[in-house]
Formats: structure tokens, sequence, C-alpha cells
């Protein structure tokens, strides 16, 4: 559906940042919308839309556990 859309869960993409889960995010609402840009009168609910997929990416990324792979941010240090 969305070939543009990068998978970013690790180990493809070990560090996905937010911008990289915007960017999939405004791919998807475009794509199911239909709307490159939405006019004025359709705005907040596209952007509402971006930001309700983003923050569902953003959790379901956090929540996956993958296994063989170790996050950074969970190695002790030193």
């Amino acid at each position: 559906m969305c070939r543009s859309i990068k998978t970013l869960r690790p180990p493809m993409t070990p560090d996905a940042t937010p911008e990289d889960v915007h960017a999939a995010a405004l791919q998807y609402v475009r794509k199911i919308s239909g709307f490159r840009a939405p006019a004025a009168h359709n705005r907040e609910a596209f952007d509402a839309a971006v930001a309700a997929v983003a923050a569902a990416t953003a959790d379901l990324l956090a929540g996956l556990e993958v296994r063989g792979v170790t996050h950074r941010s969970s190695t002790p240090a030193g």
C-alpha cells in the first residue's frame, strides 16, 4: 500500500527518530485520505490524524520486543 514508508523497527532502523515516525504517519494519512495536502477546511482533521498515527506508531515501536537485538538505551553504561 504505502511503499515509500520504510520499516522503523530494529534491526531495520535501530534508531528511528521522531522525524522518521512523523514522516511515516504523514505518508500513511496522505495515502488513505487521498490528499497530498488537504484544503484549509480539512487541515485540522488531517493534522490530528497524522498526530494520532504517529503516537500509535511510537507506542508500537516502544512495545515491540525484537529478539536478538539489544537497544542502546537498555545497555548498561560502562
